[in-house]
């Protein structure tokens, strides 16, 4: 797989409406339904985290993402790869990283969106991850 394949698979939940838990492109997804789209695009299986919150603390997302036998924490960044964020205190969000912009699902424009990461989100970012097996 690809960063450029990553990138397009998530690219094919643009405009689809915000749903928190939403699990379905073109339907309805929240931010980690954007990236169980890719990862299921991509022949994984998500493990699913039932009832979290809106804005999840306690670390469950970040505890979430390392649960993914597919995503493997890293400390650089490259095209394709998990973007996890924080708003506030524990980290709360994901999007996919393009290289200039950011893919996610963003309940303020009530759906996936596609923007340049400027520095408030680059502010934001806490943790990246990698899809296991990506080639550069």
């Amino acid at each position: 797989m690809t960063p450029d394949e990553i990138i397009g698979y998530a690219r094919e939940c643009i405009d689809t409406p915000f749903q928190h838990q939403g699990r379905i492109c073109g339907v309805a997804l929240d931010c980690a339904g954007v990236v169980c789209h890719v990862a299921n695009q991509l022949g994984f299986e998500p493990i699913e985290t039932p009832g979290y919150g809106r804005s999840p603390g306690l670390g469950l997302l970040e505890a979430a993402a390392d649960a993914q036998p597919y995503l493997v924490r890293v400390f650089d960044r490259q095209p394709g790869d998990v973007l996890m964020m924080r708003f506030e205190g524990d980290p709360q969000h994901v999007g996919i990283f393009t290289g200039e912009t950011i893919i996610h699902a963003l309940f303020a424009n009530r759906k996936v969106v596609e923007h340049r990461l400027d520095d408030v989100w680059e502010g934001r970012i806490v943790r990246v991850y990698r899809f296991a097996g990506v080639a550069p």
